[in-house]
């Protein structure tokens, strides 16, 4: 095996990943000590391009690492004016009282955004503070000094061929190494899997739990529009088939998110999340806001709902987790960008101190300490049982028992529940297909629902084709062999952009295709295929959606 040399570069900290939690990260550690070398990665062809997010954001983060965020010409204007809760049946909806809900839902203080938007405006302010930032640049491979402890990464690989070999054109990427590196990519990052495999971080955890998100942004009458409302939905199509629900947040402009929200531990290898998406549009009162408008974007990506008992050991030798890597969404606020900044903030701060101590690779324990202690914790320890709940009594119990669980936390901080625990990881609750009866969808309008393939355009998402495909298959006979005939091969619908098709030829034995190139890096396959046979690792630098506004 050839050994590929390749140039080094040195910082104090390296940070993977130039999301909420990566930026903040940088910011926090350049505010306290400009004098640190701190460089930041990103996979996309520029910061933003591969954020999405619903999103309604809780400034309470921000206001810790920027406190005049509000005179910085942030891109975050529009103010929650109305707040809205549906339970939804087939022709129309109920809705639900504010009252009912715990003061923990409420989002009036908090604000609509485009988060990729939000980045962009976070890695301005790191630059300003001198933090180099380098978008296109995907963190393949960590490094490893002798002891074992995290050194760096290699980044800036290109050119390779399909079958992994070196191109004409091979660029073998550079070390950056770092007296710390963060970790900042995102739920089901494929370097945060390796680290958690090879330090033993999940060990004593619950399994970490996903939901699939799907996106679109609409613009629409301005008759309809009702810049700062925010609606949410749980009921129909999803109902018994599975935990989830919906989003409209109206923005400036005439646009509005529309999104659904689908968790990843259904049973039904039948269900297919993108177009149970599809059907909510067509529900009347959806249907009728969307009427006469049109789609500009489409997107998707997986979110980790696992929360406070699902949150692996966050330090290793020379690094930790930060943000979605590690896990910090609070599922029944539908938030997680506030608690990734409070996480950054808090590495940040770790890792200042033992620079200044002389330290260097080791574990930043003062980090756990405060991610489980400090705002984070407390964040997410509230809500603990939401998840575990819905999972075990469907819609209305879940919802109810949820419901009463944040209640009493609220009111006398102790739930009735203590600590519930998540059973199965999301690929081992999928169902025998066998076991269940195949859904049948409305097929697509063009007008208010579109086909896979449609909407993908629209995600604007590119690869070059000449590389190695980027999702790997641990045995190449399983899709057929086994997935086909004990689930009807599930991939071909949980992924919401038609990467994965079984293809028929007439008088051949099937065949399992991967369009890598439509592939929008939400990594729901390497989450959900029962077999656990796919593996999502990163492409080439700059490849995957291009989201513009998302």
């Amino acid at each position: 095996m050839t050994t590929i040399e390749r140039e080094s570069m040195d910082y104090d900290v390296v940070i993977v990943g130039a999301g909420p939690a990566g930026l903040s990260a940088a910011i926090r550690l350049k505010q306290n000590e400009p004098d640190l070398s701190v460089v930041v990665l990103d996979k996309g062809s520029e910061v933003g391009a591969h954020i999405l997010s619903g999103a309604v954001i809780d400034p309470c983060a921000l206001d810790v690492l920027l406190p005049d965020w509000r005179t910085m010409d942030a891109p975050i204007t529009v103010p929650v004016r109305e707040d809205n809760f549906f339970l939804l049946t087939e022709k129309s909806q109920i809705r639900l009282p504010n009252s009912m809900m715990p003061k923990l839902m409420d989002n009036h203080g908090n604000y609509i955004v485009s988060l990729g938007n939000v980045c962009r405006w976070l890695a301005q302010v790191a630059e300003g503070l001198e933090v180099e930032i380098f978008p296109g640049m995907a963190a393949s491979e960590i490094v490893y000094d002798e002891q074992g402890r995290v050194a760096g990464v290699v980044a800036g690989e290109f050119g390779k061929n399909p079958d992994g070999t070196p191109g004409d054109a091979y660029e073998s990427g550079m070390e950056l190494r770092g007296k710390y590196v963060f970790f900042a990519e995102g739920a089901r990052g494929s370097l945060a899997r390796q680290l958690m495999d090879r330090f033993a971080l999940s060990e004593g955890k619950d399994p970490q739990k996903f939901g699939l998100g799907l996106k679109e942004i609409w613009e629409i009458d301005p008759a309809k529009h009702h810049e700062g409302t925010v609606t949410h939905t749980m009921g129909w199509p999803l109902n018994s088939k599975a935990g989830g629900g919906s989003f409209i947040y109206h923005l400036d402009n005439n646009q509005v998110c529309v999104g659904f929200v689908v968790h990843l531990g259904y049973e039904n290898p039948y269900l297919d999340p993108y177009r149970e998406f599809q059907e909510f549009k067509h529900h009347p009162m959806v249907a009728e806001l969307l009427k006469g408008g049109k789609r500009v974007a489409y997107g998707a990506r997986a979110l980790s709902e696992g929360g406070w008992q699902s949150i692996p050991k966050v330090t290793f030798p020379g690094g930790v987790l930060l943000g979605c890597s590690a896990g910090l969404v609070n599922v029944p606020r539908i938030k997680g960008s506030h608690n990734a900044i409070f996480s950054g903030i808090a590495a940040a701060d770790a890792a200042r101190s033992a620079l200044a101590a002389g330290r260097a690779q080791d574990e930043l324990t003062a980090y756990e300490d405060e991610l489980r202690n400090g705002p984070v914790g407390a964040d997410l320890k509230p809500v603990r049982n939401v998840k575990p709940l819905w999972e075990r009594f469907g819609l209305i119990g879940g919802v109810a028992l949820g419901g009463l669980d944040m209640w009493m936390t609220s009111l006398v901080g102790y739930s009735p529940f203590r600590t519930l625990h998540h059973g199965k990881s999301d690929a081992a609750a999928t169902g025998l297909a066998s076991q269940f009866k195949r859904i049948e969808y409305r097929k697509p309008d063009g007008e208010l629902s579109f086909d896979r393939t449609t909407n993908v355009a629209f995600s604007f998402t590119n690869h070059e084709e000449r590389q190695p495909c980027h999702l790997t298959l641990r045995d190449p006979s399983i899709p057929i062999g086994v997935n086909l005939p004990l689930y009807d091969e599930p991939a071909q619908r949980y992924c919401p952009a038609g990467v994965y098709e079984v293809l028929r030829p007439e008088n051949e034995q099937p065949r399992f295709q991967i369009n890598f190139q439509n592939c929008v890096h939400c990594k729901t396959c390497d989450i959900k295929d029962p077999s656990q046979n796919i593996v999502w690792t990163t492409p080439q630098g700059g490849d995957g959606p291009n989201y513009p506004n998302m």
